[in-house]
């Protein structure tokens, strides 16, 4: 029966055996190693000062400028610019919606104002034709009362030269690009305080014609019952009153209703210039897009130096032209 050897003289023979390759100089001319290890102990190595060294081929596909590494990270760059800008897009388009709604909503306030308007202008030239008419066929004496003889004069609407001169060309019916063209320098805050102060002239006008109203209802409980002459002369005075009166409250609400008008035409202005840019912000995202694409090609195809020049060119176009819509369009 043969005896086993020794674990430990086993491993000492292995390590003996190891370190007289690596000592031997075939020993690394086989390996294509340059370096040199030291061994101190049987089945120890030292740690040696080791150089690696960078294959050719992965070395020249590592960019070594900074343009280089610009035009590596152009993917990268490019996704983020084309978010940015369907971002933009989809933020435009949302205000062009909400614009769209809003002049949607002032328009059915400027129609209120033309119902009334209409109503009051209507209910006016009724009670001027009852009133000739009953002149016209009986002897009307005037009351003596001077809350009666003339309606009060309401306030002149304060406003901006520019609002005035909007007003005008819509009263004039010029051409939608000329009302376009004047509306657009129209400042909103201008044109709001020019309605604010309108509705505050028609609520004021309520107020000064009140003292009348009143004056004809004491004259109203006050008539006798068979007082035909004072009921008749009662009652062309109230249609002389009322005539004026409607007449003034209707052209009070055809002031406002001017006013809502053109905020509408303002929301419709700011609608279409949402939407345009909206447009313009997508088909730069596009080019974004195009560039993004043209990158991954181009590290699929490893040529990199001409396909991402072109990326990059087209990302850079791709901003510059997101920058002139955002702020000429």
């Amino acid at each position: 029966m043969r005896a086993s050897a020794s674990p430990n003289v086993t491993k000492l023979s292995a390590s003996a055996n190891f370190a007289s390759k690596v000592k031997h100089p075939k020993f690394f001319a086989a390996s294509g190693e340059t370096n040199s290890v030291a061994l101190h102990a049987p089945g120890c190595v030292a740690s040696p000062q080791m150089k690696t060294k960078v294959p050719d081929q992965l070395a020249a596909e590592v960019p070594q400028t900074k343009w280089g590494k610009t035009l590596l990270a152009t993917p990268v760059i490019m996704t983020v610019i084309a978010t940015l800008l369907a971002g933009l897009a989809s933020s435009e388009m949302t205000r062009a919606q909400y614009d769209r709604a809003l002049g949607a909503q002032l328009q059915s306030k400027a129609g209120d104002q033309w119902a009334y308007f209409q109503a009051k202008k209507l209910r006016g030239a009724m009670q001027k034709n009852s009133y000739d008419l009953l002149h016209a066929t009986a002897e009307i004496r005037a009351i003596d009362n001077p809350a009666l003889k003339k309606i009060p004069t309401s306030a002149t609407t304060s406003m901006d030269s520019k609002v005035a001169a909007a007003l005008e060309a819509i009263e004039l019916q010029k051409s939608e690009a000329e009302i376009t063209a004047i509306l657009k320098p129209v400042d909103d805050k201008s044109l709001a305080a020019a309605l604010q102060s309108a509705k505050d002239n028609s609520i004021a006008f309520d107020t000064l014609t009140a003292p009348a109203s009143q004056a004809l209802d004491q004259l109203e409980k006050a008539l006798p019952a068979s007082d035909k002459a004072a009921a008749r002369d009662l009652t062309a005075a109230k249609m002389r009153y009322n005539a004026m009166r409607y007449e003034a409250e209707a052209r009070l609400n055809q002031t406002i209703a001017g006013f809502y008008e053109l905020q509408v035409r303002k929301a419709n202005i700011s609608a279409e210039r949402h939407h345009k840019r909206s447009g313009k912000f997508f088909f730069g995202m596009l080019a974004a897009q195009a560039a993004v694409i043209v990158s991954t090609f181009a590290i699929a195809a490893q040529k990199r130096s001409f396909l991402w020049s072109i990326a990059a060119v087209a990302g850079l176009a791709a901003i510059v032209f997101a920058i002139y819509v955002y702020l000429r369009v």
